[in-house]
């Protein structure tokens, strides 16, 4: 009979669980060991938020399976055969001897666990800022069970009054809007320019127009101070002088590997500061392997390392890591394209493979549109979707997608990461055989119609013009003929309020008079979506005018203030 194979897992959030299950599903005789310092195990860490904002109260199904059960390690003793140890710390890594030493942290035991195989998925920390106060009692992050159990009782006590989130990123958006339900005034600080830098900024600004109504947004500043009385915060001074009283104040500026054990033996460290793998997740030293937030993996559009903490990756790198364990480097992990998405009250954002500022800084030349259009019939109450689409300028290669609204982002998103996974072009996106009912798409689905604007624009049947560009013309004073060609009610609800000359579509062909005689002369036209505006386009250009753009995404992609 074989050697009974000793695996030894560091770390019990996601990754690490995950590659413990894969190799005992593996190898029913294995010695299986999982070692982690908190005293929960397979925390589901993306739902802190929702369990602080009151979407659920149990607190256990955060720990739970699908079926309920609690993973506790009496669970995964009974159910997986796999010793956990909670409430323990690995302390070191004798590589030498294969030997972690860890030590109980209720009695302060040592102890010395034996391997043939190591997984290390020791996670991330989160960035706090060196700043005067950082101290105080009141200043938080979101990054362990103790901190959502921290702000769950917060929000059921109902004391704090005023809270400041620093940060605008997915942690920072989805703790304001858990914390905003329980009637606690929010400000986001974000010392960026923008929200949500994943995105490109004309989609970002879309997501900072639908929150500032419900939150205070503070763009381009940062938190010089934390002010307290009696060792407690009381407020955050900014870098312009600005004070915010708050009683609270929770920092979600990132996070960064957590790779103190690994780098101390010597296992090599990325310029990333993320533990350096292959593709069998293997790191530099031969049988030992890493998973989850503590490591680098290739971005596989550009093939540069990326540190990418997502919940979904860690499982996924689990996997791969607790199958090679096992039965040696058979499986492979390929990388990711950094497809993500996060809810923001009833809007929705979602993100996959390069942003159009991300290209840029790679000198990789794209093509952009911008689609506004709902995700499903008006008469199945279809919400609106805004995408953007950024395609290689030479192949026309899908590079990435960006999509925000009320609407099904999530379907779009999945859509288009999948394109990108597998290379696809628009050509091949204009006739995807997608699912079609009313209940769930348009005949022509948001996704495909993006790729058909793409393919038009790219044919040369219309020039786009973004918000930005349009912006800066009307700045700038040009000379430009702004045509609204929405009917007189809409124009009534809402208009852009920049000069703009109104003739519904309907109408046009018989009041071209109305137009500049001039038929050189720059015509913008648009109207809520601009699919109006894209028909009056190819009419004026029937009709011999050279100089005719259409403001892409029509007045629902303009972010700037307008009448009404």
């Amino acid at each position: 009979m074989d050697k009974q194979k000793r695996i030894v897992v560091i770390g019990g959030s996601a990754a690490g669980p995950k590659a413990a299950s894969k190799a005992r599903r593996l190898d029913e005789f294995a010695d299986i060991t999982l070692i982690q310092k908190d005293a929960d195990l397979s925390m589901a860490s993306c739902g802190f938020p929702y369990y602080v904002g009151g979407f659920f109260d149990n607190r256990n199904q955060l720990l739970s399976t699908p079926t309920g059960v609690v993973r506790d390690p009496k669970f995964y003793l009974n159910a997986k055969g796999i010793k956990a140890l909670v409430s323990t710390e690995a302390k070191r890594i004798d590589t030498k001897n294969k030997v972690v030493e860890a030590e109980n942290l209720l009695t302060g035991e040592r102890i010395a666990v034996p391997y043939d195989k190591l997984i290390l998925t020791t996670g991330a920390k989160p960035n706090m800022p060196p700043i005067e106060g950082v101290e105080l009692e009141g200043i938080t992050t979101l990054q362990s069970m103790r901190d959502a159990d921290f702000l769950r009782k917060v929000r059921d006590e109902g004391k704090i009054k005023k809270a400041v989130v620093i940060g605008g990123g997915l942690i920072g958006i989805e703790t304001a809007e858990a914390l905003n339900l329980a009637g606690i005034e929010i400000t986001i600080i974000e010392l960026l320019p923008q929200l949500l830098t994943f995105l490109d900024m004309d989609m970002a600004k879309l997501v900072e127009n639908y929150l500032r109504p419900k939150t205070n947004v503070i763009t381009g500043n940062g938190v010089a101070k934390f002010l307290g009385s009696n060792g407690k915060l009381c407020a955050v001074k900014l870098q312009n002088g600005t004070e915010i009283p708050c009683e609270l104040a929770v920092v979600a500026i990132g996070v960064k590997p957590n790779v103190k054990l690994a780098a101390d033996e010597g296992i090599k460290i990325g310029e990333l500061g993320g533990i350096v793998v292959d593709k069998y997740m293997q790191t530099s030293v031969e049988g030992i392997y890493a998973a989850g937030d503590c490591v680098e993996i290739p971005n596989m559009i550009t093939g540069k390392n990326v540190l990418a903490p997502y919940g979904d990756l860690a499982n996924l790198e689990g996997r791969v890591a607790g199958e090679n364990a096992v039965m040696g480097n058979t499986v492979t992990f390929p990388g990711t394209i950094q497809t993500g998405i996060c809810k923001v009250f009833d809007y929705h954002v979602g993100t996959t493979g390069l942003s159009e500022t991300m290209a840029e800084k790679l000198g990789i030349a794209v093509d952009t549109v911008i689609n506004a259009s709902p995700d499903k019939p008006g008469f199945m109450s279809g919400k609106l979707l805004v995408s953007k689409l950024i395609v290689d300028k030479d192949t026309c290669q899908v590079l990435g997608a960006q999509c925000v609204g009320p609407g099904d982002v999530s379907k779009q998103i999945a859509i288009w990461a999948m394109a990108i996974r597998a290379k696809m072009c628009v050509e091949d996106m204009v006739n995807a055989d997608l699912p079609y009912a009313p209940p769930f798409s348009l005949a022509i689905d948001h996704s495909i119609a993006t790729a058909h604007i793409m393919q038009n624009k790219r044919k040369g049947r219309f020039t786009g013009i973004n918000a930005k560009q349009l912006k800066n013309k009307i700045d700038n004073n040009e000379d430009i003929f702004l045509l609204d060609v929405r009917g007189f009610d809409e124009y009534e609800e809402m208009r852009l309020g920049r000069g703009e000359t109104l003739i519904p579509l309907g109408l046009l062909r018989n009041r071209l008079n109305e137009l500049p005689d001039d038929k050189n002369k720059e015509i913008i036209a648009y109207c809520k979506i601009s699919l109006r505006g894209y028909e009056a386009a190819v009419l004026l250009q029937a009709y011999g005018y050279k100089n005719i753009k259409v403001l892409e995404g029509g007045l629902m992609a303009w972010y700037y203030k307008r009448e009404r």
